[in-house]
């Protein structure tokens, strides 16, 4: 029964922040963006808007993703969990939370980066959320 209890807590924690991370990315690009651009703001106040919650919500989904893994690691160990398509849609996640901010801090310039790796995140979330969470495999 001791042994089922860190299974548990593992399983809520991972789709608590999956829950979070996941969601917060497309709420943000998918619902809260076009609803303040059709309320009427100027184009330019919605793209500031964009532009300070974006790496926010990157920021958080890259904690997340880090705290996912933690709770994955244990459950299969490296070699399985970077072969296992949870773990590589959790490292391809950080790794395009980690470019994102590479080009945001000017080392290449790119005038679509940001974006792309922002949904290409948000669609790594969409595949993970159709995964089974850890303890609950088949």
């Amino acid at each position: 029964m001791s042994e089922l209890r860190p299974v548990r807590g593992g399983t809520i924690t991972w789709q608590l922040a999956q829950t979070f991370w996941v969601g917060g990315l497309w709420l943000l690009h998918f619902v809260v963006l076009p609803a303040v651009a059709k309320v009427g703001l100027a184009p330019l106040l919605v793209d500031e808007l964009a532009a300070a919650l974006r790496p926010l919500l990157v920021g958080f989904a890259g904690f997340c993703v880090v705290l996912q893994a933690v709770v994955l690691l244990p459950l299969t160990g490296l070699a399985r969990f970077a072969a296992e398509l949870r773990g590589q849609l959790l490292l391809a996640t950080l790794l395009l939370a980690i470019s994102f901010f590479i080009e945001r801090s000017g080392v290449f310039a790119s005038n679509y980066w940001s974006l792309f790796s922002y949904l290409a995140m948000a669609f790594c979330g969409l595949l993970l959320v159709l995964q089974p969470p850890p303890g609950r495999e088949g």
